[in-house]
């Protein structure tokens, strides 16, 4: 069914990050986007082809390229990527693309070609990303954050437009589960989420707490957990694995609070927006952009440390759940987001077309598909 959020018929291409799977059960932020962001252009009556990782789910046309095996390291990122670039390389050599939509933290290392224009999503924080993506050669590509407060962290550059932030679907995570007495933590496990302190917050407040998550390949994640996570688990704080939307949902609404204990600034945090949705208040450190998602007090509390975590674990007693939703719906629903996507993608595709009709002896050739 055609939606008309944009009046330009668009071919986009997003590219995913080449180490994670996207769909309706992708656990990272940039994976959840890219799938939002696939169903929109779908169910708009564009053609929306998604290149990711083999195992992931697609509402549009799906390329398809080798999931890694075995510990991410440095060689294998090299085989990955090379792989990445040969297969857009050789994609939008034959397709008709209008945009290609980058959401990879290393989307520097397999950039296509001038020509299309590019759109890339910064999801992480600005210094995980060499400071030469602000100074880019290639024309007709353009950079933009996830949040205010990202942007800022920004050196000047010309090819970066306003923040576009990030947004859920209140009305999926609209459930009416009783409350629970314990405590929920969910994320990738890596040293920067600081999960070891959501369970010493949970131990020192003598509450439950479960912690759901993947574990990537990557060496320092692994020893993260050996290390840090599994010596701190026991009968009451317990670690349940990757989970699904409706167990995401389903824990979310029945658990007293969301621990968000992130030892990066975070530049967004749709764990922290789905959690209000479900009306469970969010504790978290007051660094980036969790400090502008949660209002303390009022939907959640900033703190900062485990100790005053521990203490706001008991206070999130005293918080309205109905208000965490209403305040989810009014500052987080995605549909604001999804219009601003087209709004940009539908700008930047004009401007394309209406400098190759400028251009005298340009013809655009469109090729058969793959």
């Amino acid at each position: 069914m055609r939606l008309s959020l944009s009046s330009v018929h668009l071919v986009v291409l997003n590219v995913a990050y080449p180490f994670a799977p996207i769909g309706p059960e992708a656990v990272g932020g940039a994976e959840q986007i890219v799938t939002q962001l696939d169903a929109a252009l779908t169910h708009d009556g564009h053609e929306s082809i998604v290149m990711a990782c083999e195992s992931s789910v697609t509402d549009g046309i799906l390329l398809a390229t080798r999931k890694p095996s075995g510990i991410l390291d440095e060689a294998e990122r090299r085989r990955i990527h090379e792989q990445y670039r040969f297969t857009m390389h050789k994609f939008v050599e034959k397709w008709p693309i209008d945009l290609i939509h980058m959401h990879g933290v290393d989307f520097y290392e397999y950039l296509p070609p001038p020509g299309i224009p590019v759109l890339v999503t910064l999801h992480l924080p600005v210094h995980w990303y060499p400071e030469n993506i602000f100074h880019l050669e290639r024309p007709r590509t353009h950079l933009h954050c996830v949040s205010a407060r990202q942007r800022s962290c920004c050196p000047p550059c010309t090819n970066l437009l306003p923040e576009i932030e990030n947004g859920i679907p209140p009305e999926l995570l609209a459930s009416h589960h009783a409350k629970r007495n314990f405590a929920v933590t969910i994320g990738r496990i890596c040293p920067e989420k600081g999960f070891h302190l959501a369970l010493e917050a949970a131990k020192r407040a003598q509450t439950p707490l479960l912690l759901a998550g993947q574990i990537f390949r990557y060496e320092a994640h692994q020893n993260y957990f050996k290390d840090e996570i599994a010596p701190r688990l026991d009968q009451l704080r317990r670690f349940i694995g990757p989970i699904g939307f409706r167990r995401k949902r389903r824990l979310l609404s029945s658990a007293r609070c969301l621990l968000a204990p992130s030892l990066a600034p975070e530049t967004s945090s749709l764990v922290a927006m789905e959690s209000l949705a479900c009306g469970t208040p969010v504790i978290a450190f007051r660094d980036g952009a969790l400090a502008d998602v949660v209002e303390d007090g009022k939907t959640g509390f900033l703190v900062g440390d485990e100790r005053q975590m521990a203490d706001a674990i008991h206070a999130a007693r005293s918080l309205d759940r109905e208000v965490c939703r209403q305040v989810a719906r009014d500052r987080f629903s995605h549909t604001g987001m999804i219009q601003k996507y087209f709004s940009i993608y539908e700008r930047l595709v004009t401007e394309a077309r209406a400098a190759e009709t400028d251009s005298p002896g340009t013809t655009k050739v469109i090729a058969g598909a793959v």
